[in-house]
């Protein structure tokens, strides 16, 4: 069997990609996007006629946004079983009160092509402000998945707040250490278990089965078939298109690494809690999270950005 087929045994896969012609290769049961996956698949001439369907069915700029965001999403769920991800405009991320107006917006725009709650998640980042709104949006039954995560104080944060998914960002994780440790950094010393990413993953992990946290984990933002590896059994993983290939064409094993009836000692006793100065005090802690939740706010705000000029040349 094939690396991929052994994987799926243990976690739920799912694809990392808005190209549609992609979806079905590996009988993924979600799927995820971003704004900088949208502002490629937009950029390509197979789904011109999503552009301008947008653009006819809205004259705003955010509601052409939304009115795109929503055409793939309902394409992406013609193709896989299960749910996709889709994101709030990423330039409110540090806004409450915009992010719940676009999320409702956005359900709204679903409901309307006849798409069922639970087959959609509402992509917001893991900021204080995207918290909260994670937590009402909730409370009124849509479902959330936090994204730009990188720290354990975001994901205690989610978990208290009662988000269906979260979205740590492995590959990011480990970016910003081997960027920091420069020459001395040893590729072989930290791969696999040894890997940060897959280290800030697993912490999380087992706090939350060890807790009795009912919120999903989905490790993202693979560098390389060893992150993968040793993530199986976590509850999903969403993985871009040339790591499902390679998976595919694989035959290395992949075993079990984390296990629900065996999470491992405690290592955090303390339950999950939803304070603001704990989880601004977590992030002043960790200056790899900072750092990088700052650059994934702006990153996706210059990705959607450029697709609002896409609909507006379209």
């Amino acid at each position: 069997m094939s690396a991929l087929t052994n994987l799926a045994a243990s976690t739920v896969v799912v694809a990392d990609t808005a190209d549609l012609d992609l979806l079905t290769r590996w009988q993924a049961r979600d799927a995820t996007t971003n704004p900088s996956l949208i502002r490629k698949s937009a950029a390509d001439p197979r789904y011109a006629h999503l552009v301008l369907d947008a653009v006819r069915k809205a004259t705003r700029p955010d509601d052409r946004l939304d009115a795109l965001l929503v055409a793939f999403g309902v394409e992406i769920l013609q193709r896989v079983p299960g749910r996709v991800s889709t994101e709030v405009d990423a330039r409110l991320s540090h806004d409450t009160d915009g992010t719940l107006r676009r999320a409702r917006g956005l359900m709204a725009r679903y409901a309307a092509e006849g798409i069922p709650r639970e087959r959609v998640l509402i992509k917001i980042a893991a900021t204080w402000e995207g918290i909260l709104a994670a937590q009402r949006l909730e409370a009124e039954g849509i479902h959330c998945n936090l994204t730009l995560l990188f720290s354990f104080a975001q994901a205690q944060a989610c978990a208290a707040a009662g988000v269906r998914l979260i979205s740590p960002f492995v590959g990011r994780i480990t970016d910003w250490h081997r960027q920091r440790a420069g020459a001395a950094w040893d590729p072989q010393a930290h791969r696999g278990a040894n890997d940060p990413g897959v280290q800030a993953v697993h912490r999380i992990w087992r706090h939350y089965k060890q807790q009795g946290v009912p919120t999903e984990i989905m490790g993202a933002s693979f560098r390389d078939l060893d992150q993968i590896a040793a993530l199986a059994g976590c509850d999903l993983l969403t993985i871009p298109p040339s790591l499902l290939d390679a998976l595919e064409a694989s035959d290395q094993p992949m075993p079990r690494q984390l296990d629900p009836a065996h999470p491992g000692a405690v290592t955090d006793p303390q339950p999950p809690v939803l304070d603001a100065a704990a989880f601004a005090q977590g992030l002043r802690d960790d200056p790899m999270a900072d750092d990088k939740l700052r650059e994934g706010v702006r990153l996706f705000s210059v990705d959607t950005e450029a697709v609002l000029t896409q609909l507006a040349q379209a």
